[in-house]
């Protein structure tokens, strides 16, 4: 690796890791162009690359759920596991595609990225509001009365306190409103599906296998549909299921060519780097700002990279 190389490497990583951390995932789809139009990098060697990237990721952010107890160990490996047929077929399907091919599929997913996104940003846009208008109107219902007159307590004339609704968060009859424990487990009325969860597992294997992404934008829906699992559990428990088609996937290239290693180490620790960074700096910015701008940057280089690509098939 040439001190070039590594120049170019440090700010990457940093950028790729920013936005894991601050989104929480998405970020890794920039590391196959930045290793091809960046660093010199084969597609199919950037796709293989890719994944060590998204395998260093997946572990930090995998501690830090496991911690939170986030973490479905056993779903997460089961489905991990049926993905791994999946991700072993797309990395060789991968192998055998032109290399201009693959980069006009990659622009291609990128831009379903960057709506997914989008429509990800807008739809918690629309539950905030839902959420201040629903307590705008709580806080209006409440209107006053005159006092009744109680001896020497009584309060001056014309004086009126807020009326207690029955039924109301300020009822005395009304038990206190406490926040729910969030289900962390399988949705117990959910019925099993052996054959929907064989085959959503063996496709989001196929798309890692394939790209040579994490593809959390898939695993965490599908973890969510498909096994029941609440929202901040199956985004821990898809990061298990990432590592685990990634090291799929990155085993069955393992032999198929060879990968700069000092370069992709450099990437995946200023990754690492980067997500702590990133982590410290989601609770700074609103989540709509750096979803739609991160979605904006994606479908940019997706346009720009199908029409370096598409003049070519």
């Amino acid at each position: 690796m040439t001190v070039l190389l590594a120049a170019t490497a440090l700010p990457c990583g940093l950028v790729i890791g920013l936005l894991l951390g601050a989104l929480g995932g998405g970020g890794s789809i920039l590391a196959v162009p930045a290793l091809v139009y960046l660093m010199g990098q084969s597609p199919h060697g950037a796709t293989a690359g890719a994944l060590v990237v998204v395998a260093v990721g997946a572990v930090g952010g995998l501690l830090c759920h496991a911690r939170a107890g986030r973490v479905r160990w056993v779903a997460g490996t089961t489905f991990g596991a049926l993905g791994t047929a999946g991700s072993y077929l797309g990395s060789r399907w991968s192998a055998t595609l032109n290399a201009d091919v693959l980069m006009a599929a990659f622009s291609g997913l990128m831009l379903v990225v960057a709506a997914g996104m989008l429509w990800r940003g807008g739809a918690g846009l629309r539950r905030s509001r839902g959420g201040t208008e629903a307590r705008t109107a709580a806080v209006g219902s409440v209107e006053p009365v005159p006092l009744v007159s109680q001896g020497e307590h009584a309060a001056p004339e014309g004086a009126s306190i807020p009326e207690v609704r029955a039924g109301s968060p300020n009822s005395p009859s009304r038990a206190p409103s406490w926040p729910r424990r969030a289900r962390t487990g399988p949705d117990p009325t959910r019925r099993a599906r052996p054959l929907r969860t064989v085959v959503t597992a063996s496709s989001v294997g196929l798309l890692t296998g394939f790209f040579g992404v994490g593809g959390g934008f898939v695993v965490v829906p599908a973890l969510t549909l498909v096994l029941g699992l609440e929202m901040p559990v199956a985004v821990g428990t898809s990061l298990l299921v990432i590592l685990i088609n990634s090291a799929a996937a990155l085993a069955t290239r393992a032999g198929t060519g060879s990968l700069d290693w000092p370069l992709l180490a450099t990437l995946a620790a200023c990754a690492a780097v980067g997500s702590q960074l990133g982590n410290r700096l989601a609770g700074r910015l609103r989540p709509q700002t750096l979803t739609a701008s991160f979605a904006v940057l994606v479908t940019v280089l997706a346009l720009a990279m199908a029409a370096a690509t598409l003049p070519d098939l």
